[in-house]
């Protein structure tokens, strides 16, 4: 893996935090100074807390684990599809569908719901429906899909998590600590990141500091995921098939006792568009 360079975090404006009046004490460790009334992060502990990070989402990534990426703002959203895409990892960038760790059973039950509209339109039974039913399936199926599209393949809950603005994703945040999940983050100096096992102090609205950080944080899963490949060539066969039963959603059914788990599909997207209507008016 690649060590950080001072200079490119430094080019890439990771360094720029936010307005001193907005700052959050806790980030206080991660500051070297004031300037203009702007608080500059120090980038030597950008510098420790990023290699920090790579290292372990590097072993997380060997051992065959899911990493589950969360980036809804708008300057972080299409750089994280892009780059995330290639790893084959989860990713929300649409909006974080509310119980989606702590619920995870009925976001399943989505999942499938989207595979068997899919089904319907090869077996040949969406021809046989109303003109009308065509339309509302298809309708459902693209919320669906710009939802839970990108989690479609994530048949239990990841084994970590990496959130781009903590502030804005505390929904995730909760969540992910409710269910001991460990949290990576690119942590600015107005948010909170003691509830962030590997907080990594930088810019999270500049495109150039997050497309660094994000290309260091994949650049680590890539290396783990060929580390593992390799492992798994050298121990051949045998050793492969050599696991136990899986068990997708064991932590979220002891960890979830709301009603939501029975709610059907329709009520999922209802819930979630609902949500956003409440956070846009406050």
């Amino acid at each position: 893996m690649s060590k950080t360079n001072f200079n490119e975090l430094l080019e890439a404006g990771v360094h720029f935090g936010h307005l001193k009046r907005k700052w959050n004490p806790a980030m206080a460790p991660y500051i070297f100074m004031e300037r203009n009334g702007i608080h500059i992060i120090d980038l030597q502990k950008t510098e420790a807390k990023l290699n920090e990070a790579c290292n372990a989402i590097k072993q997380i990534a060997k051992s065959g684990r899911k990493i589950l990426f969360v980036a809804t703002k708008k300057q972080a959203k299409d750089i994280v599809s892009e780059k995330v895409k290639s790893t084959q990892m989860p990713y929300v960038t649409e909006r974080w569908p509310g119980g989606m760790l702590t619920n995870f059973p009925t976001i399943r039950r989505a999942v499938k719901k989207m595979s068997s509209i899919d089904k319907m339109e090869t077996d040949g039974t969406f021809n046989n429906l109303a003109k009308r039913e065509k339309l509302q399936i298809t309708r459902q199926r693209a919320k669906l899909e710009k939802m839970l599209g990108s989690i479609s393949d994530m048949t239990r809950l990841p084994a970590a998590m990496f959130i781009v603005d903590v502030s804005k994703e505390h929904i995730a945040v909760r969540e992910a600590k409710r269910l001991n999940i460990p949290l990576f983050a690119i942590v600015d100096t107005n948010s909170d990141p003691s509830p962030i096992d590997f907080p990594i102090p930088a810019n999270d609205d500049a495109s150039k500091s997050i497309s660094l950080i994000l290309d260091k944080i994949t650049e680590s899963i890539h290396e783990g995921l060929e580390e593992r490949k390799m492992e798994k060539d050298k121990e051949g066969p045998a050793k492969e098939t050599k696991k136990g039963p899986k068990k997708p959603q064991a932590d979220a059914k002891k960890t979830s006792a709301r009603k939501e788990e029975d709610a059907p599909v329709e009520d999922i997207v209802e819930e979630i568009e609902t949500e956003e209507t409440e956070e846009t008016q406050e």
